[in-house]
């Protein structure tokens, strides 16, 4: 099976900076002769609070030549409690009304692929402990499938045992809870968007893969990360093992956030470039 894992599209009628990679980015998808799409989130630019964009944002993934499954990113549907945009029931049900979930779970051959929501986990909330239960139950029911895992944010950034890493990375307890059900239950990769940067690794058995954006990188608003400033997706391979590529997709442009910020993200951007 081949799959194209696409994210961080940030698309918008309104806001359409980023909108010109669609039509270089689907070119080269109608070219891959893949079996499925998956979108690790942040399609919008700012679904959190405008139902335009993910409507938009979601006409343009119709025209995708194969089967698509998605999961929202934090511009989706919100983030941590304490910050900018919380996930909350709202930004929860205009996504789900729209997109229809907000994770999945498909099996084809020997393989499940199972997507979750990142942006519920940290919260303790309800929909964060029924999730949970949800994931461990489609673990639980594999069958002896191996497992692909889909999120928006990585489980961590610079190292396992990490502590808090506040926007970017799963929060510590989520993280290990994550953790042990990898380790239980035969997950060969996990595929993730959220950061920016394009970076593979592994997590003792467990093949990572940070997939590049489709719409820009950053600069100097963040601390450097592991891997590479690209822009493209990530192609997987499943057949007995993994194999994942990340692929700089002709005619994209890497745009750079720094530059534009204070117009697609003013509430983002510091101080002296807001102004």
């Amino acid at each position: 099976m081949k799959i194209i894992q696409i994210t961080d599209t940030h698309f918008s009628p309104k806001k359409q900076h980023f909108n010109g990679n669609w039509a270089p980015l689907l070119n080269w998808i109608d070219s891959q002769d893949a079996d499925l799409i998956v979108h690790t989130g942040d399609l919008t630019v700012d679904g959190a609070d405008n139902e335009a964009d993910i409507a938009f944002s979601m006409e343009l993934m119709r025209q995708l030549p194969v089967p698509m499954l998605i999961v929202p990113g934090n511009h989706d549907v919100g983030h941590y409690p304490d910050m900018h945009q919380p996930a909350n029931a709202e930004r929860l049900q205009r996504w789900r009304g729209l997109v229809g979930g907000d994770r999945f779970v498909e099996d084809s051959g020997d393989w499940r692929l199972v997507g979750i929501n990142a942006l519920l986990l940290g919260h303790d909330s309800d929909e964060e402990a029924m999730q949970f239960d949800w994931l461990q139950k489609v673990l639980q029911e594999r069958g002896g499938r191996r497992v692909a895992l889909f999120s928006h944010k990585p489980l961590f950034v610079d190292a396992p045992d990490e502590g808090e890493t506040g926007y970017w990375g799963f929060r510590p307890k989520p993280r290990q809870r994550v953790f042990d059900l990898i380790a239980a239950h035969d997950v060969a990769l996990v595929g993730t968007g959220h950061t920016h940067w394009a970076w593979q690794g592994k997590y003792k058995n467990t093949a990572l893969t940070w997939a590049p954006s489709a719409a820009f990188v950053i600069d100097k608003l963040e601390r450097e990360m592991p891997g590479e400033r690209r822009v493209g997706a990530a192609v997987h391979e499943l057949n007995g093992d993994v194999r994942s590529e990340i692929v700089t997709v002709p005619g994209m442009v890497a745009h750079v956030i720094d530059d534009v910020v204070h117009e697609v993200y003013p509430w983002d951007a510091p101080p002296e470039v807001a102004a």
